[in-house]
This record gives C-alpha cells, sequence and structure tokens, in this order.
C-alpha cells in the first residue's frame, strides 16, 4: 500500500492520511467478495431487508458525524453535506424493499409453463467521483446489494473519508464480512482492476466523459456490464413568458451548488431577447447575494473548489470569458472562487462548450423556441436541465425537444431518488435511482416447463 495526503479545500493544509490499495489488496477484496456473494445471494429476501434498513438506521445514527466529515474532506457546506448524509439513509431504506419484490414473470406460452427470474450478477465493482462523494456511493452500493450482489467501491483519492466510514458502519449494522468492501485506491489501480478482473461482473462508473470511455473499451473485453454517468452541459432555458423574478432568484442555485462542481450544473442560461435586460438586472444581486464562506458555518451556500489544480482549470475558462457579474469569496488560503457570470457571444466558446465544473455560467439569448432547443442540444453531452415558462403546451413541445435525460420545467431539480436519472449522448450509459435501478444489477434467467 501507498500512503495519499489529504488537503483541506478551505485551508488548503494538509490534515489526514490515507493508505491505498495496490494490485495485491485489490485482488484480494475482489476474491473475499466472491466468496461472500455465494451466501449473501441466498439470504432470505426478509432478512436482507431487514439489513438494509439497519443500515440505513446506523446511516441515521451517524448522520452529522458523515456530514461534518465530508465538509472537512470534500469543503461541501454543512447544509449540504447533511442533505447528502440522509440521502444515502434514504436510499438504503428505499432499496430495502427491493429484496421482496424483485420479482420475475409467467409468460403466457403454448406447450406449458414459462417464467423468469432475476439473478444477482455477482461482484459490483463501483467508482465514486470527489464531488458527492456520500450520494453517489449510496445510489451504486444499495440497489445493487439489495438485487443480492456484493460490492467492493473504489471513492475518489481526493474525497475518500465518508465511503470509508460507510464501509465500517456496514458492519457495524449486521452486513456480513465481504458484502459491502471500501477499497480507497487509485483509478489506474483499483478501477482498473474492477475493470479487467473475471471476477467483477458490473462496474457502475460516475466521473468524466474521458475515463467513462476507457471504461467502456474495457469491460466490452470480457462483455461485463457498465453504467456510466459522465458529464453534462446543461441549460437553463428562460422564455419571456415566465415569473422573470423566479427565475433570476433561482437560476445561481441551479449553477454554484457545490461551487459548480455537479454534472447536472445549468451552466448555460438561455434568455429569450425581449426578457434578457430584465433577467440580467436580477440575476446580479441574486448572484452577489450567495453567501460563499467557510462551509461549516450554517448559513454558507458555496464553498471551495476540490483542489488548487482544478481552482487553476476553473480559472483558465474564466480568464477567456466576458464575466460580467462577480461575487465575492474569502480569503482562507484554500481553493476559492467567486459566483461568476459571464455574457457569450458565440457557442464557440470554451466556457460555453466545455465542462467547466466551476462557479461560472455564460448567458446567451435566443428568439424563439426552436432556436432554443437548437442551442440547447448544440453539445454532445445530454444529462439535465431547465424550462422556466408558464404555457404548458411549450413547456412538453420543449421537454420532447430538448436532447437530455433529466428535465425540470420552473425548477433547477434534478435528481429524487424515486426517479431515474442518467443522460443521453456523451453524459453516459444506463440510469441509476427509482423504481427500475435494481433490474440493472440482475440477470434474467427464463425456465420453461413443459405439460
Amino acid at each position: 500500500m501507498t500512503i495519499h495526503t489529504l488537503i483541506s479545500p478551505v485551508t488548503g493544509d494538509a490534515f489526514a492520511e490515507v493508505e491505498l490499495a495496490g494490485p495485491v489488496e485489490t485482488d484480494a477484496a475482489i476474491e473475499r467478495a466472491h466468496a461472500a456473494f455465494a451466501s449473501w445471494r441466498q439470504v432470505a429476501p426478509g432478512e436482507r431487508a431487514r439489513l438494509l434498513r439497519a443500515f440505513a438506521a446506523v446511516v441515521d445514527e451517524h448522520l452529522e458525524e458523515l456530514a461534518q466529515l465530508e465538509v472537512r474532506n470534500a469543503g461541501h457546506t454543512i447544509g449540504n453535506a447533511r442533505w447528502e448524509a440522509g440521502n444515502v439513509r434514504d436510499v438504503l431504506n428505499y432499496y430495502s424493499a427491493t429484496p421482496e419484490r424483485l420479482f420475475g414473470r409467467q409468460i403466457p406460452v403454448p406447450g406449458g409453463v414459462d417464467i423468469t427470474f432475476r439473478e444477482p450478477l455477482g461482484v459490483v465493482g463501483v467508482i465514486v467521483p470527489w464531488n458527492f462523494p456520500m450520494p453517489i456511493a449510496g445510489w451504486g452500493f444499495a440497489p445493487a446489494l439489495a438485487a443480492g450482489n456484493t460490492v467492493v467501491l473504489k471513492p475518489a483519492e481526493l474525497t475518500p473519508l465518508t465511503a470509508m466510514r460507510l464501509g465500517e458502519l456496514a458492519v457495524v449494522a449486521g452486513i456480513p464480512e465481504g458484502v459491502f468492501t471500501v477499497l480507497p485506491g487509485a483509478g489506474n489501480v483499483v478501477g482498473e482492476r474492477f475493470v479487467t478482473h473475471p471476477l467483477v461482473r458490473k462496474v457502475c462508473f460516475t466521473g468524466s466523459t474521458a475515463v467513462g470511455k476507457r471504461i467502456m473499451a474495457g469491460c466490452a473485453d470480457q462483455v461485463k456490464r457498465v453504467t456510466l454517468e459522465l458529464g453534462g452541459k446543461n441549460s437553463n432555458i428562460i422564455f419571456a413568458d415566465a415569473d422573470i423574478a423566479a427565475a433570476a432568484a433561482a437560476a445561481p442555485y441551479g449553477v454554484f451548488d457545490n461551487a459548480g462542481q455537479d454534472c447536472c450544473a445549468r451552466s448555460r442560461i438561455l434568455v429569450q431577447r425581449s426578457a434578457y435586460d430584465e433577467f440580467m438586472s436580477l440575476l446580479e444581486p441574486a448572484v452577489r447575494g450567495i453567501k460563499v464562506m467557510d462551509p461549516s458555518h450554517e448559513q454558507a451556500e458555496m464553498g471551495p473548489l476540490i483542489s488548487a489544480a482544478h481552482r487553476d482549470k476553473v480559472q483558465s475558462y474564466v480568464d477567456g470569458a466576458n464575466v460580467v457579474i462577480r461575487g465575492e469569496a474569502p480569503d482562507l488560503g484554500g481553493f476559492w472562487l467567486p459566483a461568476m457570470v459571464a455574457e457569450a457571444a458565440s457557442v464557440d466558446e470554451p466556457a460555453w462548450q466545455d465542462e467547466v465544473f466551476g462557479p461560472l455560467v455564460s448567458v446567451m439569448t435566443f428568439e424563439d423556441e426552436d432556436e432554443a432547443v437548437a442551442l440547447a442540444n448544440r453539445t454532445d453531452y445530454g444529462l439535465s436541465g431547465s424550462i422556466f415558462t408558464t404555457d404548458l403546451g411549450r413547456a412538453l413541445r420543449v421537454a420532447l425537444g430538448v436532447e437530455s435525460g433529466n428535465l425540470s420545467v420552473n425548477s433547477n431539480s434534478a435528481v429524487r431518488y424515486w426517479t431515474p436519472f442518467g443522460g443521453f449522448k456523451q453524459s453516459g450509459l444506463g440510469r441509476e435511482l427509482g423504481p427500475d435501478a435494481p433490474d440493472g444489477f440482475t440477470e434474467v434467467k427464463n425456465v420453461f416447463f413443459s405439460h
């Protein structure tokens, strides 16, 4: 194993060290998970459901501890971190219903009876990004465990602490040894081994599109299942008939949450030309009003970026943009940038075209529905987006026209654990969350009984 030093995004100071697994430890963890699979899949549905509810209860008992750990490690605001820990609890409770409802079907056929079974895949490798370490971990391991699989989870090198604690809490809750393993390590070691190890039957990856493409190509060699939640360049489309004041007040929270480090961030704002001046006049005080401060403060609404390297990357987009609104950021020694708005003159500008993944939003005008849809779709991504209008027919037309997996009308919400989440085009493959997510962790077996 090697030692990795964790750096506080808030202050820039080192604050902890973590042992990273190497190839030997990774193979051993996968083999333990494979050995545990035989008994875990045989656990009675009601008992597996009880264990998942127990896991959720233990997470709930440690919710504040997990939230404070995320503030320290990832720089999330304390309000967001509490929601994120609560989301892990809620997702575990939601999928605790799965074991007793993982139904097959009886299919009418001539000459006998035909039935289907849903059977678990085996070992699932879950690769979690640094931007939302807790909830995205839960979106992978909760339905996978519920469907009878065992899980080895690799947190991001920058933000491993909450995942490691969740692994400990699973043991406290009574999840058997080897069923859920958290394995900190480098992507090119642990993540790569998930792809190449034949005992891993599915890989769930959330991260960049470039890395997702490599994972998908590697999984093809073994015809290995894969779910990919990748990048996004999402549009917030505001029509002149909308409640402009409400749209302007909501827009900053659609992009600056988690300092813009969100694949669902609405980092393009498209405003109908006739409403542009009014919208921008209302947007400025809303942006300047974002409380950018030490994320441990109860009032904090935006914290720092995750690292110096990432801050510098985001700054390179800022340097090339026409920034017309700029908020404030504290000088605490960490990796801070203010909330910023740029006017985009061209669809070819890097800040308009690329996933910036930081607190910079670009604004552009459009004339009519057709142009709004065309501008929103002019990207390789298709993950999320918003439409603000009071015309129900327009909302439906535009929603059907925008190539995106998740859209909100008169809202910037993107994720609800009750509903499916995933992207079009190069934003990903497959769906997480919602009632059907456990099916993605099963094989369908068909059995025919002759009369």
